[in-house]
């Protein structure tokens, strides 16, 4: 009796301990996700340490500025091409960004004389809910305001850029770029690959952009069949101004880690005769990764999908998801594509894959799933 008593204790001993680790994992995934859906914002709040304000939020603790500007080049003024100036309309601080035709170049590399910049980033040293990768959802909002009479390149001059990260990433994958021309444009400009070449998915009249505080909201959720919209409305009144959404395009290109943003002053100096020394103003620089974007996505399923999570070595598909789905893709944390199957059973063999947070997507003929994120124990 006491050796069966004595076993049966060892018996709920392990038993507790399995359970208390099974929770501790859920736990943790829980954690991951709710970490996940954060939001990080950027507003000026006086004169002095700009640059590091900007840092402090962008990249913080990596020692490495994610400020662009000419000022090892050309310092003027403070020695510095942003500052935060108080703003009457909006009736707070906000941040003014300097451009010099004449006198600025290009940080980056300063070789280069036929461009200049003074932009702010997030990049490989950012926080992780700084930078987007595939199954994400992201929201950007800021608000910027154009001076009377700005004049743009009939190059380019960029004022925010999604640009992309590691392998094909030498041109952004989305734009805006006022235009030199009779009148004045303002682009939205998408690039797929390096060889696809530009598309002009959106052109409206720069004029009503001058002078005025414009609110800008951007949507991405990301992957190789995302979703992407954005939004450019007075915010005087409300009047939208660019608006512009697809439900099935390519966020990411497949080489890529992650994309990440940019905003300032970016712009050819090919035409430097049509330039002016310039100053934008930027203000309320959100980041916000949300479970669901909420915008016009026909082919995005709405339902909740039902999956064992966490999972040992074979993910468990339901019957619900067999019927609807013919196809999954399986990624990890940096958007790496690691697996990719056209024939779906109800249980998927996983057991190469190492502890730690995946994200996985169903796709059919006409609908793919929201992207789902699972762990491995």
């Amino acid at each position: 009796m006491k050796r069966f008593d004595l076993m049966t204790f060892r018996l709920k001993k392990v038993n507790n301990s399995l359970r208390n680790n099974i929770i501790v994992v859920v736990f943790a995934f829980i954690c991951l996700i709710q970490a996940s859906f954060s939001q990080v914002t950027l507003d000026a709040n006086g004169p002095g340490n700009t640059y590091e304000l900007i840092t402090s939020v962008f990249a913080p603790g990596n020692g490495v500025s994610a400020v662009e500007a000419p000022d090892l080049y050309h310092p003027w003024a403070s020695g510095r091409h942003i500052a935060e100036v108080f703003d009457t309309e909006l009736n707070q601080y906000v941040f003014e960004f300097y451009s010099h035709a004449l006198l600025d170049n290009e940080p980056v590399d300063p070789t280069l004389t036929d461009r200049q910049r003074v932009e702010i980033k997030t990049y490989a040293a950012s926080p992780a809910n700084l930078k987007g990768t595939v199954g994400e959802n992201i929201i950007y909002k800021w608000s910027f305001k154009l001076p009377v009479g700005f004049q743009p390149s009939s190059n380019f001059t960029h004022i925010h850029q999604i640009k992309a990260v590691d392998g094909d990433d030498s041109s952004p994958i989305f734009t805006l770029t006022p235009r030199l021309g009779t009148p004045n444009k303002l682009e939205l400009i998408y690039v797929a690959n390096a060889s696809s070449g530009t598309d002009k998915i959106s052109i409206v009249n720069l004029l009503p952009f001058e002078g005025n505080w414009i609110d800008a909201e951007e949507k991405i959720n990301v992957g190789s069949s995302g979703t992407y919209s954005i939004t450019l409305k007075k915010h005087s009144d409300g009047t939208v101004l660019l608006s512009y959404s697809n439900s099935n395009i390519a966020t990411i290109r497949p080489d890529n880690t992650f994309i990440r943003p940019k905003w300032g002053i970016y712009r050819s100096l090919n035409d430097v005769a049509n330039l002016r020394d310039e100053a934008v103003r930027f203000s309320s620089f959100s980041i916000q990764e949300v479970a669901n974007l909420g915008v016009n996505t026909n082919n995005l399923e709405d339902n909740t999908i039902s999956i064992s999570n966490p999972f040992d070595n074979n993910i468990e598909l339901s019957d619900a998801i067999l019927k609807k789905y013919n196809t999954l893709q399986l990624f990890d944390i940096s958007g790496k594509k690691l697996l990719e199957l056209n024939s779906l059973t109800a249980n998927i063999e996983v057991s190469k894959l190492k502890s730690g947070l995946y994200i996985i997507q169903f796709y059919s003929d006409e609908n793919k799933s929201k992207p789902i994120k699972i762990i491995k124990k």
